[in-house]
């Protein structure tokens, strides 16, 4: 039996400003509900910019790519930045193209310190 694993979202933060949502594991199509609804709530909560923390993700699917492209299309362009996705998730950002889509830094603290148009 494969064991139970932790939800994706580690936690949401406010830093000044800017809402940063970490998140862990493998996100994939049984999972994307609660990344979608943690992206949601920050831009229900009238976060200009959501800086999504990705140094914890092991895996990402079609699915959660779509959560985040769908985050994006509210926010525009530079609302919604990746930040610090390790070798395997940054190389699934460049094969599907959505680097140049979503902005990706190499840290949490370069994505909050890079300036919004």
């Amino acid at each position: 039996m494969e064991p139970l694993r932790e939800p994706p979202v580690r936690g949401v933060e406010q830093h000044n400003g800017a809402v940063v949502v970490r998140l862990v594991g493998e996100l994939d199509l049984y999972n994307a509900d609660d990344v979608r609804n943690a992206l949601a709530g920050a831009i229900d909560g009238g976060a200009p910019r959501i800086v999504v923390d990705m140094s914890l993700v092991d895996f990402v699917d079609s699915t959660a790519l779509g959560v985040l492209i769908e985050a994006r299309s509210k926010l525009g362009y530079d609302g919604v930045l990746l930040a610090a996705p390790q070798l395997e998730t940054r190389r699934t950002l460049e094969v599907s193209g959505l680097d140049r889509h979503l902005p990706v830094h190499d840290s949490v603290d370069g994505a909050l310190a890079s300036s919004r148009s």
